[in-house]
């Protein structure tokens, strides 16, 4: 498995003009929305089955299928609210519950989630990183295998390794550009600006984020203060 190059050579990117304030929080909205367009979808097709007279032999089926998507909508609302937003006035944030927060998201995807957090708690920057990566790691094994997260201080800092392994990792190459701070190129800006945006909070908390490959696996790795 080898990580894609960029698109274009990096030092003709590194040149291009970084992306506006606006234009991020542009793409992270609709690649939040983009994600909970579909559990919302189920529930108004769930509610619509419910007021159709002709399909009341469905009601168990509707029932079901808005009580799925209103957890998974939920689960992606709380993971979301860490990952990507302020999360009230929260500065420190228990590893147990970030723990909580993976598993949510995990019960959506094929990936399995193997939880190795030794760190007890983690500062804002650090478990928004903790917690993206996790999703980048996860999305990166579309067709399933393990993703290893794992967090522990070291010398003053808190290291993250998220670990994609499985029999078709798939790594696309907006990830890899927007980690390493590149703008947008080709390809699909949600994929790109995730990873643009843990570039963007990791390297203002004074830390470093990187990729490396080897085999059947991906390690998305950070380093962040303490």
């Amino acid at each position: 498995m080898t990580v894609p190059p960029a698109s274009l050579t990096e030092d003709a990117r590194r040149d291009a003009p970084a992306p506006r304030t606006a234009e991020v929080a542009a793409f992270l909205a609709a690649r939040m929305c983009h994600d909970f367009i579909s559990p919302v979808s189920a529930m108004v097709s769930g509610l619509d089955l419910l007021d159709d007279p002709s399909a009341q032999d469905m009601r168990e089926e509707a029932m079901g299928l808005i009580g799925a998507s209103a957890r998974k909508l939920a689960d992606l609302l709380g993971f979301c609210r860490v990952a990507f937003g302020a999360s009230a006035s929260a500065e420190v944030f228990d590893s147990r519950e970030l723990g909580r927060l993976a598993e949510g998201l995990f019960r959506h995807i094929r990936a399995e989630l193997d939880w190795q957090v030794a760190a007890p708690a983690l500062a804002k920057p650090a478990a928004r990183a903790l917690l993206n990566l996790s999703q980048l790691a996860g999305a990166a094994l579309p067709t399933g295998g393990v993703a290893r997260i794992q967090a522990e201080e070291r010398e003053g800092f808190i290291l993250i390794r998220a670990r994609a392994d499985g029999p078709r990792p798939r790594l696309r190459a907006e990830v890899s550009d927007g980690l390493l701070g590149l703008p947008m190129g080709e390809g699909l800006h949600g994929y790109w600006v995730q990873a643009y945006y843990v570039h963007l909070f990791v390297t203002d908390a004074g830390g470093t984020v990187r990729l490396d490959s080897a085999g059947s696996a991906i390690d998305f790795l950070a380093a962040l203060p303490a």
